[in-house]
């Protein structure tokens, strides 16, 4: 794993940016003051997470996939919900795929410069 430099300048409140690194599409979401990295494609169907929404509660900070519904913690990448939506075909559709926790990857800020820790070329993290 190494830090790599993935956007200059700052990502205000609510923005959102989808990087390009070593062959992966990451999304950067600041959300109340944090910046969270995660793999940019939902696990469930490989759709888009750019439009997902972005909730905080008493089980910490939400992010779900507009399209099936498929929740997960933004700290840990775990499954909070999986693929719900639409009813009565939304767990017909979540069983097309196994369970999978999404990607997160580790942020640091550097006077303005957004850092992720990647895996190295030719390593995959444990969950690809």
């Amino acid at each position: 794993m190494s830090w790599v430099k993935v956007l200059s300048g700052e990502l205000e409140e609510g923005e959102r940016e989808v990087v390009s690194v070593r062959e992966r599409e990451v999304l950067l979401i600041n959300h109340e003051g944090t910046i969270y990295a995660m793999e940019s494609r939902c696990p469930h169907m490989r759709l888009p997470l750019k439009a997902a929404s972005v909730e905080t509660t008493s089980e910490g900070v939400t992010l779900t996939c507009r399209w099936h519904h498929s929740a997960f913690d933004l700290q840990t990448g775990d499954v909070r919900d999986w693929s719900p939506w639409p009813p009565a075909v939304g767990k017909m559709l979540g069983a097309l795929r196994r369970e999978r926790a999404l990607t997160i990857y580790p942020v640091r800020v550097v006077e303005e410069e957004i850092w992720v820790e990647i895996p190295d070329e030719g390593r995959t993290t444990k969950d690809e």
